[in-house]
């Protein structure tokens, strides 16, 4: 095989690499903009349980007890998949300052994300680990499996300090949320109105359940959020890799055009010394 050959060769396996890159992009930017409707009506969600546990608890104040020490879980959300980038390092850098700056006995870790999981396999702190959510269809089933890991463990026998660390796309910085106990900065809260929400349920109960939803929503925005910051890091990612062989394949094509006429100039210079030699023989040969 000559090395024009070669090159034309390697060109065509650069070639079906770009493809496949680029089709892994096309998937990474249809599921972010599937993801970012479902984020925000989620979030709409968080916001009103929100509204309402603040405009009961502003009425009832006192069911909220002090802060306790408990023992803590930290839920690590990372990648499910790769070509993300540095996501997974920097979320790694996260759960070591808040494990340095963390008040108490140091929390157990549960990863959720199989690349992210990888990174972690061996630490003293890491309690359980969870296959994350590749595409959207998959977090309901991701959600499970996680609130069943941690309720298995019954670090606390029932009560504990759980909080999540996860990349949030919009402040581009990975994002620490306390889930457990929840609503720790409405206790403070002032009524916005006249007179006490009217009840079906005892106040202490209502606040166990509201505190039950609080969490599977805030869970659920959470996931939402970290895939949609995997899939916008994989496509930036991607995208850098598609610059590269696109390049490198404008190298390759010049490079093979250049090989290509010196072939050509070969041949016109045998062709020329063959009628030369032609020209030059003697009459009659």
């Amino acid at each position: 095989m000559s090395h024009r050959q070669e090159l034309q060769h390697h060109r065509q396996q650069l070639a079906e690499a770009r493809q496949i890159i680029s089709a892994m992009q096309s998937l990474a930017f249809i599921e972010v903009r599937r993801l970012r409707r479902v984020s925000e009506i989620q979030q709409q969600v968080v916001g009103g349980i929100q509204a309402i546990a603040a405009d009961f608890l502003s009425f009832h104040p006192r069911l909220l007890p002090e802060s306790p020490s408990l023992p803590g879980i930290v839920l690590l959300i990372g990648s499910e998949r790769g070509f993300c980038g540095n996501l997974n390092e920097v979320l790694l850098e996260q759960l070591a300052q808040f494990l340095e700056t963390y008040t108490g006995e140091r929390p157990g870790v549960v990863a959720c994300g199989r690349k992210l999981c990888e990174r972690l396999r061996g630490q003293h702190r890491l309690l359980a680990t969870v296959d994350g959510a590749a595409v959207l269809d998959e977090v309901d089933v991701t959600l499970s499996r996680l609130i069943a890991r941690v309720r298995e463990l019954d670090v606390g026998g029932g009560a504990l300090a759980l909080t999540a660390i996860y990349w949030d796309p919009q402040q581009e910085t990975p994002q620490v949320q306390q889930l457990l106990p929840p609503f720790k900065d409405l206790r403070d809260a002032t009524p916005e109105f006249a007179y006490a929400p009217q009840l079906n349920l005892e106040p202490r109960q209502l606040l166990l359940e509201l505190a039950d939803q609080y969490l599977f929503a805030a869970l659920h925005e959470i996931l939402y959020v970290s895939l949609t910051a995997e899939n916008l890091r994989r496509m930036q990612h991607l995208e850098g890799a598609v610059r590269h062989l696109d390049n490198n394949l404008e190298t390759l094509q010049h490079r093979e055009n250049q090989l290509r006429q010196e072939e050509i100039i070969e041949e016109i210079e045998v062709i020329l010394l063959s009628v030369d030699s032609a020209t030059l023989a003697p009459a009659g040969k």
